[in-house]
Parts: C-alpha cells; structure tokens; sequence
C-alpha cells in the first residue's frame, strides 16, 4: 500500500536536509561574502533546484536501493558505480568529521579547554568511540538514540529565530566588513553542505501515493522551508552579532546578545544534541549501506562481515567511524565542510551525466520525466565544474587518493561472478 502522500514526503524533505550545519556556517559565510550572506543562501538554493530536479527524475527510475551508486551503475558500468559507491561514502565521512568538530566547537561554550589540541583529541575519540560501541553490540539501541536526538534538534532553531526578529534591530549591530575579495564559488561549495541530503528523502520514493504529482511538491516546498529558515538564521546573526566573520559559535553568539548567556548555553546544547544525533543516525545507516555494497562484490569484502552475535556490521561500523574520527582529527569544521562540498560536486555530476545517458538508454522507461531535463542535466554538469574551481590543493589531493583507492577496489573486483 502507497501511504506517503505529499505533506509526509515535504517532512521527510526537511527532516534529511535541515541538521547541524547552520550551527556552524553564518560566520565563515560572512567572511567569505560579506554582507550578500542571505543572498547567497538564495542563489545556492537556486543551483540546488537543478540537482533536485536531476535526482528526482533518477530516483523515479529504480525500486530498489542504491542512490547514486545505482545511477552510475546502471548508466555507465561497474567502474563508475564503484568509484561512485566511495565518494558517496567520502561525503558521508567529512559530513560526520565536520559535525564531529561542530560538536566540539560548541562544547566549548561551557568548557573553553575543549577546542584547544589534546582536549579536542579526546573528547572527538570518546564521541564518537562512544556512538561506534552503542552501534557495534546491536541496532535496536541504536535507533532509539537517534529518535531521541532527530526529536530534540528543530526547536532551539525555530525559538532563535523567532526571538531574533522580535528583539532584534532592523540592520546590523555594527557595518558588516566587506572582504577583501567576494568568494562566491567558495561559498556555494560551503553551502552544498546546508542543502545536502536531500537525495535522502527520495529513497521511500516507491511508497508515495503519487510520486510523479508528490515529489516535485515536497522537495519545491521542503527547499522553500529550509532556505527560508537559513536565511532567518543569517539575518539574526548578522544583526546580533557585531564580528560575526570571527565567531566559532555564531547562533550561540546571537542568543547570547539576545537573551544573555542562557539563550547562548541553550543554543549550544541545541547544537550539540544536533550533532550528536546526526553523528548517531550516520553510524546506523552508512556501515550497513556498506555492508551491502560488500556483500554485492563492489566493496572490500571484509566490509560485508556480520558479528556472530550481535548481527552488526562490526568491521564497517570500526572502519567508518575511525575514518571519520581521523579526518576530524586532521581538518577543522570548516575544511571538512568544504571537502563534502568537493565530494558532492563529483556525486551530483556523475549523476547528471547519468540522467543524459539513461534518457537515451531508456527512453520508455516508466519515470517522472521533468520538463527541460536534458538542458537541466547539462546546466548542472556546468555548475559543477565552475564551483571546482573553489577547491583547495588538499581537498585536490583527498579526491584524487579516494579516485584512486576505488579504482584499485575495482580492479580486484572486476571479474565478474554470480549475479553482477
């Protein structure tokens, strides 16, 4: 039975796009832009309405799951799949490398220590070695602890906005600094990771009522919802905080401006509960994505291993989260954000190209087909290229190691055997 129908599939939208990242991004998105900040959340909401309607046209396609991994797959074979399979999974590493260190970031707003290097060491290790145990003795304490957390994450946002244009003046505390140069490409690989995750929401695509009529609604008015709260957000932080460009923790910041340091320490558990959650649901879902793709012969085969006891995906579970404690080790909040930004950029341009191969490769197929959706494929493949010019040396460097790491996957995988 198709119980999903449109206001359950614009929840669905909301709930996998809106996370932790607003927490973190409003000063960095000023020092990059200056006082254009809301626009630029605009524009990037824009350009993300391309990759919307490429998705949504793929996901239409395909019953069983895979994502990305799948179009890739199917369009243009089991190299690109697999190369896909690793950068969905690069994305997903720097996503709980960057919350990881949000985390940590906002735990400083009760103990300062906690964002100089040992303190941060352990308190990363103990985060996330904590949420690996929880995940490595079963799934059923697992999923009650990330419900408890998806529960607790919307309301310190909805409150600060709300309080924000209440007690705030009409324009900033202080001018907004203009930076030295605007760097707008910079910003919107920043902004991928606000508007990520979408793709989420389009996985129970086959249990709508009416996909073809119910998806274009949901994520048109889900993206609405969430630009709109992004942009309320910006403005209050803008308008409170006086150096926003220098501030770690800007939403707790504009509490604090606001309603003093209790608006500031209920922001900051706010965002560490955010994290958290978002820490604990990526631990759920990502080993055993990969425990799939193990057991299917694309991934490393160690991966696929389920403990005799526990029925977990122990070695993936372990695999990704010292991965993801590494990486949060290695880069601040800022640069992980920006290397998901680059993983993304790869993911949503393999799947523009796949949409062009597979409307040619299936042109009968029974799909939601979107209107212009050749031009839009092509119009995503050019943004993707002009936003990679925003990438730095290293981010260069970690994209060519994960090409290279799923290339040699390949090669040791590529005969094939039964059913691939």
């Amino acid at each position: 039975m198709r119980a999903l129908g449109r206001w359950t599939m614009v929840a669905l939208v909301i709930n996998a796009v809106l996370g932790s990242a607003i927490f973190g991004l409003p000063g960095s998105i000023v020092k990059l832009v200056g006082a254009a900040a809301p626009l630029a959340y605009l524009l990037s909401a824009a350009a993300m309405l391309v990759f919307i309607a490429v998705f949504a046209e793929l996901s239409s396609q395909f019953s069983e799951p895979g994502g990305p991994y799948l179009y890739a797959r199917e369009a243009f074979g089991r190299f690109w799949g697999i190369e896909m399979g690793w950068f969905i999974w690069l994305v997903r590493l720097t996503a709980a490398a960057a919350n990881a260190n949000l985390f940590v970031i906002y735990l400083g707003e009760f103990w300062p220590a906690a964002t100089s290097p040992l303190p941060r060491a352990l308190v990363l290790a103990a985060l996330l070695g904590g949420l690996m145990l929880v995940n490595y003795r079963g799934v059923s304490g697992a999923a009650r602890l990330s419900n408890v957390f998806t529960a607790a994450k919307l309301l310190p946002l909805a409150l600060l906005a709300v309080a924000g244009f209440a007690l705030t003046p009409s324009a900033p505390v202080a001018p907004v600094p203009e930076p030295a140069g605007t760097k707008w490409l910079g910003a919107f690989l920043i902004l991928l990771f606000t508007y990520g995750g979408f793709e989420t929401a389009l996985i129970p695509a086959g249990e709508c009522r009416d996909a073809r009529r119910d998806l274009p609604f949901a994520l048109g008015v889900g993206l609405a919802v969430i630009t709109a709260i992004y942009v309320l957000l910006q403005i209050v932080a803008m308008r409170a905080v006086p150096n926003l460009a220098d501030s770690a923790r800007p939403l707790a910041d504009a509490a604090r401006a606001l309603i003093g340091p209790p608006g500031a320490a209920f922001i900051a558990l706010g965002a560490m509960i955010s994290t958290s959650g978002y820490l604990s649901a990526q631990l759920l879902a990502v080993p055993r994505l990969t425990m799939a793709l193990a057991q299917r012969g694309d991934f490393p085969a160690p991966l696929g291993a389920v403990h005799p006891v526990h029925r977990t995906p122990h070695l993936s579970i372990l695999a990704w989260g010292a991965l993801a404690c590494g990486l949060a080790l290695y880069g601040s909040f800022t640069w992980n954000v920006a290397l998901y930004g680059a993983a993304r950029l790869l993911t949503y341009g393999l799947s523009c190209a796949a949409l062009l191969k597979l409307r040619r490769a299936r042109p009968d197929a029974p799909a939601l087909r979107i209107p212009a959706g050749n031009a839009l494929a092509v119009l995503g493949l050019v943004l993707c290229l002009l936003m990679a010019q925003a990438m730095e040396l290293s981010h260069l460097w970690a994209i060519a190691l994960v090409a290279a790491v799923a290339a040699t996957n390949w090669f040791f995988v590529r005969r094939p055997g039964p059913g691939r």
